[in-house]
């Protein structure tokens, strides 16, 4: 039996040919084009109406008792096609009718567009693979959707449809990042007559604390969505998005997972956009590192976009990145599992979810939120002040402002931390030190596991060269781990240390696409 994993990867690369009755979305934002069916109960969503389709080796075929997905006209696999939902045909009280204001996606999440255009369209600086206007334009939906008509739908299709939780995304608003304030209003509605849980996607805010706003609003999850990763593809594919820049992203998704949590905030990475592997895998691991959800999902070339013509990455390319990045996801303590709402709860656009594995039990990443910081320092003060007396009151120095804190995570409980800082001479020198692990866990390679992630760090940012003061005592952890002394021992700290480098070029290369 082939895994669902390659099956899923597979139709949403090659898409699949369906029977005439059979319809799909054709426009939208996000990976609109398109039919959703359940695979062994998960969901799907695989195109069905671009042209490179008709050369695709999957078909649907209507069975006495349902459908099968036939690979080259064998191999049966069941699916199930979702009946159309009750709410599409019912109106809300300004005689709207239900599917013009939301839709069904993947098996159980409702999805709108709240403000269906988008005041980069009118530029031709929009994102060449969003088709956000094109549902308007074919009379698909409304250009405007009221937070009475989405509150009135919202109930109606948790009543009689199953629906779960709910996603509201919106294009740029002719006023650049007032539509953040009208998502607002619109979850207040919904939470108001249903509570189900809610995910918005905005872009980042010019200031990241306006993301308090939707907080306070009551949303669940959220998605700041950079797309690419490799700087020259997103000037061609997102120039607006390359505008912004990396930082102004950075600091969205470090500001939104203090405010929602890690693993309630994601990125759409698009493979297929003419961007290197590898930029995909640094970017889904930059990510995942600040407690993102890396939504990698290939290319869905929809029918009236300027990318209309593009094919979406091969199967063998999106098995390779699955795999690196559900690599990268159970080593940073993230899954599609632990989200509440939205597109990675969803997952029927992508085949990631599939790829997943359990996520370990030990993971190391960057002190995400206040309190793993509070807890980091903690860590600190217990081994150098209480335990090793190097400091009389207080560990924390000058160093500690401009410092990445990275913490060993063991069941949801810091039990250890690292800290790295540039050199003042700016020249790619990174400084390590505080290297401190709780006295419970000294023997299950907590140590080891961060200090084999600071170098990954360091490289990441650009580092040409890695050094630390290590404690005499520690000196053959690092030696195992590839560091080399430099110089003699020295005093520091009324304790003897030696100056180690680290092995950068044994860590593989920087490359941000």
């Amino acid at each position: 039996m082939r895994s669902l994993a390659n099956i899923i990867t597979e139709i949403q690369s090659l898409g699949v040919r369906v029977p005439n009755h059979l319809e799909g979305r054709n426009g939208g934002a996000g990976p609109a084009e398109g039919k959703a069916f359940l695979i062994r109960g998960f969901p799907v969503n695989a195109p069905i109406n671009a042209p490179y389709v008709s050369r695709s080796p999957y078909a649907i075929r209507d069975v006495e008792r349902g459908f099968v997905l036939l690979k080259n006209g064998e191999e049966p696999v069941p699916l199930e096609l979702p009946p159309e939902p009750r709410f599409y045909d019912a109106r809300t009280s300004d005689g709207s009718m239900g599917r013009q204001i939301a839709l069904l996606h993947g098996k159980d999440c409702l999805a709108t567009t709240v403000i269906q255009r988008c005041v980069h369209w009118k530029t031709r600086r929009g994102c060449a693979f969003c088709g956000t206007e094109l549902s308007l334009q074919n009379g698909r939906t409304v250009a405007r959707k009221t937070p009475e008509q989405l509150s009135e739908v919202a109930r109606m299709a948790r009543q009689w449809d199953g629906v779960t939780h709910m996603v509201l995304t919106s294009g740029v608003s002719d006023s650049p990042g007032s539509e953040l304030s009208y998502l607002a209003l619109c979850v207040r509605s919904i939470k108001k007559t249903c509570d189900l849980p809610v995910h918005v996607q905005v872009m980042p805010p010019d200031d990241p604390d306006r993301l308090l706003e939707l907080k306070d609003a009551g949303v669940d999850t959220i998605g700041i969505h950079i797309e690419s990763f490799d700087p020259d593809v997103l000037e061609r594919r997102a120039p607006v998005k390359a505008a912004l820049g990396l930082l102004r992203y950075e600091k969205a998704w470090v500001r939104a997972v203090r405010l929602f949590g890690p693993n309630q905030v994601s990125s759409f990475v698009i493979a297929g956009l003419g961007e290197s592997p590898q930029s995909v895998l640094w970017g889904s691991e930059l990510l995942a590192d600040l407690g993102v959800y890396p939504y990698v999902a290939p290319l869905r070339p929809i029918p009236g976009s300027r990318m209309a013509d593009a094919l979406p990455p091969s199967p063998a390319i999106m098995i390779a990145l699955y795999r690196g990045v559900a690599d990268i996801l159970k080593r940073k303590g993230l899954s599609s599992r632990r989200c509440l709402a939205g597109c990675v709860r969803c997952g029927a656009c992508s085949a990631l979810h599939a790829f997943e594995e359990p996520v370990e039990r030990l993971v190391c990443h960057s002190a995400r939120t206040d309190e793993e910081k509070a807890a980091a320092f903690g860590v600190r003060h217990q081994v150098f002040v209480n335990e090793q007396r190097l400091f009389s009151e207080t560990d924390v120095d000058e160093h500690d402002d401009r410092g990445r804190h990275l913490v060993a995570n063991l069941d949801e409980d810091i039990v250890g931390t690292v800290r790295i800082y540039p050199g003042a001479s700016g020249n790619g020198h990174w400084i390590g030190g505080r290297l401190a692990v709780l006295k419970d866990h000294r023997s299950s390679k907590v140590g080891e596991l961060l200090v084999e992630e600071a170098v990954r760090r360091v490289k990441q940012l650009g580092c040409t060269l890695f050094t630390a003061h290590i404690q005499q005592q520690n000196v053959p952890l690092f030696l195992k781990l590839g560091w080399k002394p430099v110089g003699p021992i020295a005093d520091l700290l009324g304790r003897p240390h030696q100056m180690m480098q680290a092995p950068l070029e044994e860590t593989g290369e920087k490359d941000t696409g």
